[in-house]
C-alpha cells in the first residue's frame, strides 16, 4: 500500500486519467441497469394450470387436481403443494426450498406432467407458470367510449386483440397484456328439439357430423416431369350461411337420396358470447388490461414506450371509432417521485456535507479534494451494480444515499491527518505521503469491517435477504471505492493543491462553533488524564454506560413489523356477495361503492375528502374488485373507508379494501396475517373457521381500522342443480347416459363442438338450444333427451332434479382441505404484537381441545417475519464475530478488538432512541428494512474507534511514547477527524429521515437507526475507550511492529542466542 501511495504522488496525472475512466465507464454502465421500483425476488414457485371448460369446482378438484398432486407432491426440492379448484380451472402451485435449480426443477416438473393420466378427454392440457398469479402489473388500462359516443364495448374483442393487444405485446420489456372484456364472437349452433327428434338424431350424430364435416390434410407431392405438386385437400371456409349447408345425415326416401341439413334442424347465427364480467371506469363501461413486464427488463423504458404506443392508438384508430385508451395505473409516477425524492436527498446530503468540511476545514481546496471521493466513489459503483445484473430501484439508491457520507470518511481521516501534518511544519510532499501511510491501515480495517457484515445478507436467499442485497452491494461496492480514493487520489491531488497552511490559531473563527468545539476537547481531555490515571474510576463509567444501554435496549426495544406498505397512490378492494347471486346482482354491489365514489370524480370537496382521479370496477358471479386513486397521493388511504362503508352496510356482503403494497406477495405479503384453518374435510372444517372468524373480529375490529377476509370466500357456497339420473329408467327408456349428460349440456352452456377460422380470427362453434336464453329452473325436468328410437324423453321422466349447495371454490394445502382467514392490520398496530396476540388467545387454545384432525397454522407475513427474525439475530451475531477476527487481524490482538465492540451495544441504543424520538412526529415501525440499519450500524460504529486504537499503537510502536501518553495523544490527534466524518454522515443522512414522500418509507428507518447509534456512540466512545485501552495496556502489551518481528527473523543465527 505504502508503494501505492508513492506512486500516486509521483504521478497524479495518470491518477486523474484512471479517476476520469472510472466515472466514465459509472456513467455507460448506468445507460445498461434497469430502473425499478423495487429489487427483484426471486420464488422459488412453479404453477401447474389445468382449463376444463364448464366443470364445477367439485369435479376439478376430484378430477384433475388429485391426480396431479399425487403425481407431483414427491418431486425432488418441493417444500409445499397447494391447489385453488374453481369452475372450469385447477391450479397447482409447488412452492420449492430456497436455493433450489429451478431450471432443472422445470425441466423435472413437465417429465412428471407426461406421466399425469386419466384427465378428462375434454379438459385441456397442462400449462406450466414459472410464477403464480401474484405478479403485480406494472401498468393497468382501461378501454372507454369518448362522451357522445354509442358503442358496445362488449362487442369489441376481435377488435381489441388484434388493434390492442398485438402490438402492446410487441413491446420490449412487456411479457403479457390480460385483458378483461370484449367478448369472443362465436358461431351459435341453436337445435330445434322437435326437429331434431322427427328427424331421428341424437346430439352426439350431429357434433360428430360437424366435426367430421371438414379437414384439411397435406398429402405428400405429385411429380410430373421436373416440377413438383403439393397435394392437398382444402377445408370449408365456414360461415353461418355455410354452415347452414352442412349435412349432418344421408338417408333413403322413396329411393331418393334425400340429406338432412344442419339448416333442417337447427338455426345458425354469428354473435358474441355472454361476458363473464362487468367494467366500468369514473362510471363508463370498459374493457380493462394489465401489462406484466418480463424480468430484469427496465421498468421506465418499457411504460414510455407504452405510453407511446398507447398514445398513438389514441390519435389514430381508437379515435376514428370514437374510443380512448386510458394508462389508469403506471408504476412509472411512484418510480418517478421515489427516485426523485432519493436523488435530491443525496444532493442536499452533499451540500449539507461540504458545509460540515468547510467549517472544519476552513479552506475551499482540501474541502474539494475531499468531496471528490463522492462523484468518484458513487459513479463507479454503478460499474458493480451492472456487472451483477442489478437493477437502479429505490432500495439500491438509498444505499447509495447512505453512502454519501460513508465514503468521505476515508478521504478526511486521510486528507485531515495531511493536513495535520502540514500545520505541524511537515513539507508537503512529505505530509502528503506520510498522512496517507499513517493511517491507511485503519483506514481499510474501518472499510472492511463495513463491508464484511454484508457477507452474512448476500449469502441469505429468504426473500428480505434478497431486498437487502442491493443495499449491500451498493453501500460495499462505494466504500471500497472510496478507501482507493484515499489512497491515492487524496495524497496525490493534496500533495499539489496544499500549498500553504494556516495553523489552527491563524484560521478564521466562527465564535459559538469554535468555543463549544474547544470546551468539549478540554472536557474530553481532562476526563481522559482522570481514568487513565484511575482505571477503577474508568472501569466504573465504562460498565456503567454498558449496563444503561443494555438495559435501555431491553425496555424500550419495540415490537416487530415484516416490511413496510409504501405509500402507493392505489387502493384496491375486493367485494365477497352472498352466495349464488349473479353477475347483475353483484354489479349493483360495486355500484354502491361507485355512487359513493362519483360525488369525488364530478364534484370533489378537497376540504373533506379527497379529490379522486380515476375510480373503475369489476363486477363477476360471485365477486368484484375495485380501485382508485386520488389528485392528492399523500391523501389515499382516506378512501379506504370511504369505498368499505356502503358494501359494509349491505346484508350478506363484504369489502376488503387495502392500500397497494409495494411488495404484493411477492415477498410472504407486508403486513396480512394468514390464519390457515387446515382439516381432512370442509364439512369438519367450515364450523372452525366460522368460529376462528368471529374471535379474530372481536380481537380486531372493522372499527379500529383492521379488515378480515377469508379464502374461500365466507359466500363461496352457491346454489346447485342437482340431476341425479336412474339407471334403470334410462335403460328402459333407450337413453343413454352420454346422449343423457349432453342433453342438459346443450341446453345450459352449449357444447363446444370445434373452433373454425374467420376473418383471420379462430371461432367457436357452439351447439346450443333454442331456448337457452329463456329457460328457468322449473324446465329442466321438461328438458327433451332423444331416446334410441327418435322418440323424446324428457329428462324428469328419467332423473330426479334437486337444489342443493355446493362451493364455487375449492383450497388445498399439502393434501388438507384449507380456508384461510386474512387479517389486514391497521399501521397503528405492530405485527409481532398482533401475532403474539392471536398465537395466545386463538391458535394455541384452539390446537390444544381440537380432536376432529382440524389445526391452525400461521403463514404469511407472519411466518415470513418468524423466518426473518431468526436469520437477522444470526447474522447480526455472525458480523459482530467476523468483525471481530477482521480486528484482531488488524490490531495483531485479541484483547483490543473488544475495546471497539464496546461500541456495538451503545450504537445500538442510539438507533433505539432515535426510532423511539421519529415515532413522536411520524410512525416508524421496527420492520426488517429497518433492522438492516442495526446491521449496517454494526459495521459503521467501530470505525471511529479503530482510528483511536490503532493511532494509540502507532504512538507505542513508532513514536515511543508510554501507553497513558499515547491514549491521550491519539484522543487529541483524533476528535477532530472523528467529527469531521461523523457529522458528514449524519447530515448526509439528515435528507432521508426528515424529507417525507414516495418510497421514504422503505430507507427512512434505517436512517434514523443509523443517525441515533452513530451519533450516540460517537460521543460516548471518547468517555469509554480511553479508560478500556489503558486498562488492556496495563495487562497486555502491544504485538511488536512486524518490521521489528521480520528484522528479527532475518538476523544471523549468530545474532540470536
Amino acid at each position: 500500500m505504502n508503494g501505492l501511495i508513492r506512486g500516486a504522488i509521483a504521478h497524479p496525472i495518470a491518477v486523474l486519467a484512471i479517476v476520469l475512466s472510472m466515472i466514465l465507464f459509472g456513467v455507460a454502465s448506468l445507460q445498461t441497469i434497469p430502473i425499478q421500483m423495487t429489487p427483484d425476488i426471486d420464488k422459488p414457485v412453479l404453477q401447474v394450470r389445468v382449463s376444463w371448460p364448464g366443470a364445477s369446482p367439485k369435479d376439478v378438484e376430484q378430477e384433475v387436481v388429485l391426480r396431479l398432486e399425487r403425481e407431483l407432491t414427491g418431486l425432488s426440492g418441493v417444500q409445499s403443494v397447494e391447489s385453488d379448484s374453481r369452475r372450469g380451472q385447477a391450479r397447482v402451485t409447488l412452492t420449492y426450498s430456497v436455493g433450489q435449480d429451478m431450471d432443472s426443477a422445470l425441466v423435472q416438473l413437465l417429465g412428471q406432467l407426461a406421466r399425469v393420466s386419466g384427465l378428462p378427454s375434454d379438459a385441456k392440457q397442462p400449462e406450466v407458470r414459472t410464477s403464480n398469479s401474484d405478479d403485480s402489473p406494472i401498468a393497468r388500462m382501461a378501454l372507454v367510449a369518448n362522451d357522445g359516443v354509442s358503442i358496445d364495448i362488449d362487442t369489441l374483442g376481435e377488435f381489441v386483440d388484434t388493434v390492442i393487444l398485438e402490438p402492446l405485446s410487441r413491446i420490449a420489456g412487456v411479457s403479457e397484456v390480460t385483458s378483461r372484456g370484449g367478448a369472443a364472437r362465436e358461431i351459435r349452433i341453436a337445435l330445434d328439439m322437435d326437429r331434431v327428434a322427427e328427424f331421428g338424431l341424437s346430439i352426439s350424430e350431429i357434433a360428430d357430423a360437424i366435426r367430421a364435416s371438414s379437414a384439411e390434410v397435406t398429402a405428400g407431392e405429385v411429380t410430373e416431369g421436373n416440377r413438383s405438386f403439393t397435394l392437398r385437400t382444402e377445408a370449408i371456409s365456414y360461415t353461418p350461411e355455410t354452415a347452414k349447408e352442412l349435412v349432418v345425415r344421408t338417408e333413403l326416401r322413396n329411393g331418393r337420396v334425400f340429406n338432412v341439413k344442419l339448416s333442417d334442424v337447427a338455426g345458425v347465427e354469428l354473435g358474441y358470447k355472454t361476458p363473464d364480467s362487468f367494467r366500468r371506469l369514473n362510471g363508463k363501461p370498459a374493457i380493462t388490461f394489465a401489462v406484466l413486464r418480463e424480468p430484469a427488463s427496465n421498468v421506465v423504458t418499457t411504460l414510455n414506450a407504452l405510453k407511446a404506443e398507447v398514445n398513438a392508438l389514441n390519435q389514430g384508430v381508437l379515435a376514428e371509432r370514437g374510443l380512448d385508451l386510458r394508462i389508469v395505473y403506471d408504476e412509472t409516477v411512484y418510480i418517478g417521485s421515489a427516485l426523485g425524492l432519493v436523488q435530491n436527498n443525496i444532493m442536499i446530503g452533499g451540500v449539507l456535507a461540504i458545509v460540515v468540511l468547510l467549517t472544519f476545514l476552513r479552506a475551499l481546496a482540501p474541502t474539494a479534494i475531499v468531496m471528490i471521493a463522492i462523484p468518484v466513489s458513487i459513479i463507479s459503483t454503478f460499474v458493480v451494480i451492472a456487472g451483477l445484473g442489478l437493477s437502479i430501484n429505490v432500495i439500491s439508491l438509498a444505499g447509495l444515499a447512505f453512502a454519501v457520507g460513508m465514503v468521505v470518511d476515508a478521504s478526511i481521516v486521510s486528507l485531515e491527518n495531511i493536513y495535520r501534518l502540514k500545520q505541524s511544519g511537515v513539507a508537503t510532499l512529505k505530509a502528503s505521503y506520510w498522512g496517507a501511510r499513517q493511517v491507511w491501515a485503519p483506514i481499510l480495517g474501518s472499510a472492511l469491517t463495513t463491508v464484511v457484515v454484508f457477507i452474512p445478507i448476500l449469502i441469505l436467499d429468504l426473500p428480505v435477504g434478497q431486498l437487502f442485497r442491493d443495499i449491500a452491494v451498493a453501500i460495499s461496492a462505494s466504500v471500497i471505492m472510496s478507501v482507493i480514493v484515499s489512497v491515492t487520489v487524496i495524497p496525490a491531488l493534496a500533495s499539489r493543491l496544499i500549498k500553504d497552511v494556516k495553523s489552527f490559531d491563524q484560521q478564521r473563527r466562527i465564535p459559538i462553533v469554535d468555543t463549544l468545539a474547544g470546551g468539549f476537547k478540554r472536557l474530553v481531555l481532562a476526563y481522559g488524564r482522570k481514568v487513565v490515571q484511575s482505571t477503577t474510576l474508568g472501569l466504573v463509567i465504562v460498565f456503567g454506560l454498558i449496563a444503561g444501554s443494555i438495559a435501555t435496549l431491553i425496555v424500550m426495544m419495540p415490537p416487530l413489523d415484516y416490511l413496510p406498505d409504501g405509500n402507493r397512490n392505489f387502493v384496491f378492494g375486493r367485494i365477497s356477495v352472498p352466495s349464488g347471486y349473479t353477475r347483475e346482482a353483484t354489479v349493483n354491489f360495486a355500484q354502491s361503492m361507485e355512487d359513493v365514489a362519483r360525488p369525488l370524480w364530478e364534484n370533489p370537496n378537497p376540504e373533506k375528502l379527497p379529490h379522486i382521479d380515476r375510480f373503475f370496477f369489476v363486477a363477476y358471479n360471485g365477486g368484484a374488485f375495485a380501485g382508485a386513486a386520488t389528485e392528492d397521493a399523500g391523501r389515499i388511504r382516506e378512501l379506504i373507508p370511504v369505498l368499505s362503508e356502503p358494501v359494509a352496510k349491505a346484508p350478506g356482503a363484504r369489502a376488503f379494501v387495502t392500500q397497494a403494497s409495494l411488495f404484493g406477495r411477492s415477498v410472504g405479503g407486508s403486513r396480512g396475517i394468514l390464519i390457515d384453518v387446515l382439516g381432512p374435510d370442509y364439512e369438519s372444517v367450515e364450523p372452525a373457521f366460522r368460529d376462528i372468524r368471529r374471535q379474530v373480529g372481536e380481537l380486531f375490529p372493522r372499527k379500529d381500522g383492521h379488515q378480515i377476509r377469508v379464502r374461500p370466500s365466507e359466500n363461496a357456497v352457491s346454489p346447485e342443480l342437482v340431476v341425479r339420473p336412474n339407471p334403470d329408467a334410462l335403460a328402459r327408456a333407450g337413453v343413454s347416459a352420454r346422449d343423457f349428460a349432453q342433453a342438459l349440456d346443450v341446453y345450459n352452456d352449449g357444447i363446444l363442438v370445434r373452433e373454425i377460422p374467420l376473418g383471420g380470427e379462430l371461432v367457436e362453434l357452439v351447439l346450443t338450444t333454442q331456448t337457452r336464453e329463456t329457460a328457468k329452473i322449473e324446465d329442466i325436468a321438461d328438458i327433451p333427451v332423444i331416446a334410441r328410437d327418435g322418440s323424446l324423453v324428457k329428462i324428469g321422466q328419467v332423473a330426479e332434479v334437486s337444489i342443493e349447495s355446493a362451493p364455487n371454490q375449492l383450497l388445498r394445502k399439502a393434501g388438507r382441505r384449507v380456508v384461510t382467514i386474512e387479517l389486514r392490520l391497521h399501521e397503528s398496530i405492530p405485527l409481532e404484537t398482533a401475532i403474539a396476540t392471536i398465537n395466545d388467545k386463538v391458535v394455541a387454545p384452539f390446537n390444544i381441545r381440537s380432536k376432529n384432525g382440524v389445526r391452525l397454522e400461521l403463514s404469511g407475513a407472519a411466518d415470513e417475519l418468524s423466518k426473518a427474525w431468526n436469520v437477522m439475530q444470526a447474522n447480526v451475531i455472525l458480523a459482530i464475530a467476523v468483525i471481530y477476527l477482521l480486528l484482531v487481524v488488524l490490531l495483531k490482538s485479541f484483547a483490543l478488538p473488544l475495546v471497539i465492540l464496546v461500541t456495538v451495544p451503545i450504537a445500538a441504543t442510539g438507533g433505539i432512541l432515535g426510532l423511539a424520538l421519529l415515532n413522536f412526529f411520524m410512525d416508524q415501525p421496527l420492520d426488517m428494512l429497518t433492522m438492516l440499519g442495526f446491521i449496517i450500524l454494526t459495521g459503521v460504529v467501530v470505525n471511529n474507534a479503530i482510528l483511536m486504537v490503532e493511532q494509540t499503537l502507532w504512538h507505542i510502536q513508532h513514536d515511543g511514547m508510554a501507553s497513558a501518553d499515547a491514549i491521550l495523544e491519539a484522543t487529541s490527534n483524533r476528535i477532530r477527524p472523528i467529527f469531521m466524518s461523523t457529522l458528514t454522515s449524519l447530515f448526509g443522512l439528515l435528507p432521508l429521515i426528515v424529507f417525507p414522500g414516495a418510497g421514504s418509507e422503505l430507507y427512512r428507518g434505517i436512517g434514523i437507526v443509523v443517525f441515533g447509534g452513530l451519533l450516540l456512540s460517537t460521543v460516548l466512545a471518547l468517555f469509554f475507550i480511553p479508560p478500556l485501552l489503558a486498562v488492556l495496556m496495563k495487562r497486555f502489551q502491544p504485538t511488536s511492529p512486524m518490521s521489528d518481528v521480520t528484522e528479527e527473523m532475518t538476523a544471523p543465527l549468530s545474532q540470536t542466542a
